[in-house]
Order: structure tokens, then C-alpha cells, then sequence
């Protein structure tokens, strides 16, 4: 067994840590240009403000989709106050750092939400608040029942638990790291499984998270563990996930609902052009992609 204090062990061999860690370098990998251990705003960027009372600033990574979901389905529902204007945060050139933003969420993270129905407004960020504070304000995907909505926040709060396990842990060690460390991919990869089968173990006896209700811990949990499930991180394979017969019966199940669709084009800066909706200010905007993208299904089958 290796001598784990042997420093011709560690990776890189003969890295020993310093007493005190400093910050001399990015530390490499996709995000070392905007990775930083300080908070704050590092430039003067104001928010654009669009007509409606809601107005998101956010991106279409899991975190920001859980939103834009919520949304899309509070407007399916016939809740037309939830009318909103999706403001693309782009985190890879640092919009998130900009004064604006970090004015409205000092951590400086998407998805950020601001509501001008309030007076003064109200200013939202982590995205289980986000989605609490939406079903609250509408009275929508949040059970009144006292079990039921035990369930939906215990689930709800255990995805904000995971998932760091999951994009910090596995899908940036897997994926992102500048080189592979067997050890750190085993440990997150393990922890990625023991979650699917949490999950499978769940859904094998429940149609939704929270019984027999779709919630929003559906809507929160649905974009992380839905895209491990399609291929996230070009993990699929490794991880096995067809082993999760329940946990795919419920992505496909939560995935082809309009309103889920029409949330996950909100705010892409990747895939096909066409079908980026960068900022959303109308139902307009998502019709026009939902309909390019059912045109392009129509001749694939053909």
C-alpha cells in the first residue's frame, strides 16, 4: 500500500503542501481565467432592464435551466404575471463579476433573478431559492399538504447537497481538470453513482420526487442528473447510466414536456445557432427556435 505521506506519491510527484496556500497562478483546467479567491466585482457593468417585473440574469448551465423551466411552466399554467426577461450572464468572459450583477448576488454565481413587482425589489439568488420564492409568490409546484411539501423541499434541498458532488467534483476532474488524477475521478465517480441509485431507488416507487405530484424538485433536480443521464461530460459510458431504468423512464417522462423544452433554450451559448435563444423578452422568441427545431425533427424522420 502506498505511504501516503510519501510526497513521491502525490500528483505531482514530490507536490508537497505549503504551510500557507497562496495564490500565485491559475491553477489551470476550462475555468482557471475566471477562478479567483476573493469575491466582489472586479469591473463597473450595469444589468440591462427589460419591460417585465421579473427580470433573470442568468445562463443555460443546470443551475440556470432549473429557472427558466420553472418559468416556462408557471406561464404554461396560465400564470401570465410570470412573464420575464432572461438576460444572458455569460460566466466565461466574467459578466458575473460585474458590479450590477454582484450587486444582486454577492457570490457572484447564476442563476441572479430581480423583481420590480416589490417595493422596494426584491433580489434573488441560488437557484432552490429562486424556485422556492417563484412557487410561493404563484402558489404553483410547491403542495400546501404538510407530507407533500416535506417531501418536495427534502428533495429539493438534497439536490443542492449533490450536485457539487457531481459538476465540481465529477464532471471537473473528469472533464475539465488541465490532466486525469485516477484518485480524485474514482472518488467523485463512486459518490455520482451512489446518487443516480438514490434516485433510481426513489423513482422505482414514486412517478416524481415528491410523490405523485410534479414539483419543483422535479425541476431542480430534472437538469443535473437528465443531462448525466444524455451524456453529460461524455460520461455516459463510463458511468453506466443505463443501469437507472427508473431514473431514464423519469428524464424522458420530465423532458418532453413543452415547457421544459422551451426553458432549456433559454439562455445557450452552445449548439446549433438556430436554436440559442440568448435573451428571452417574449414567448415569441423560444416559439420561433421550438418551431425550427420540430421542423428539423419532421425531416429527420423522414
Amino acid at each position: 500500500m502506498a505511504d501516503a505521506d510519501d510526497p513521491a506519491n502525490n500528483q505531482p510527484t514530490g507536490y508537497v503542501p505549503p504551510k500557507v496556500w497562496t495564490w500565485e497562478q491559475p491553477s489551470g483546467g476550462a475555468f482557471a481565467s475566471i477562478n479567483r479567491p476573493v469575491s466582489g466585482a472586479t469591473k463597473e457593468q450595469e444589468l440591462p432592464v427589460g419591460e417585465h417585473p421579473l427580470q433573470l440574469y442568468s445562463m443555460g448551465t443546470p443551475n440556470g435551466v432549473k429557472v427558466t423551466i420553472m418559468l416556462e411552466e408557471l406561464l404554461a399554467a396560465g400564470h401570465s404575471d410570470a412573464e420575464y426577461d432572461a438576460w444572458l450572464i455569460s460566466i466565461g468572459e466574467g459578466d458575473q463579476f460585474g458590479s450590477g450583477f454582484v450587486e444582486i448576488n454577492p457570490n457572484s454565481k447564476i442563476p441572479a433573478m430581480r423583481d420590480h413587482s416589490t417595493d422596494p425589489h426584491t433580489d434573488l439568488f441560488e437557484s432552490a431559492s429562486i424556485l422556492f420564492y417563484l412557487a410561493e409568490k404563484f402558489g404553483a409546484f410547491l403542495p400546501t399538504e404538510h407530507y407533500a411539501r416535506a417531501r418536495t423541499m427534502n428533495w429539493l434541498m438534497w439536490q443542492m447537497g449533490s450536485a457539487p458532488f457531481v459538476g465540481g467534483g465529477f464532471g471537473h476532474f473528469y472533464n475539465y481538470a488541465p490532466f486525469k488524477i485516477e484518485y480524485a475521478i474514482d472518488r467523485y465517480a463512486m459518490e455520482t453513482k451512489r446518487q443516480l441509485h438514490v434516485l433510481d431507488t426513489h423513482l422505482a416507487k414514486n412517478e416524481y420526487m415528491a410523490g405523485d405530484d410534479y414539483t419543483i424538485a422535479d425541476m431542480a433536480i430534472f437538469p443535473w442528473y437528465g443531462a448525466i443521464m444524455q451524456g453529460a461530460y461524455s460520461a455516459a459510458e463510463f458511468l453506466s447510466v443505463h443501469e437507472y431504468e427508473n431514473v431514464a423512464r423519469w428524464v424522458k417522462q420530465i423532458g418532453g414536456r413543452e415547457p421544459v423544452l422551451r426553458g432549456r433554450q433559454v439562455n445557450l451559448t452552445w449548439g446549433p445557432e438556430e436554436f440559442r435563444v440568448a435573451n428571452r423578452h417574449s414567448a415569441a422568441d423560444i416559439d420561433k427556435v421550438r418551431a425550427a427545431m420540430k421542423e428539423q425533427d419532421a425531416e429527420t424522420a423522414v
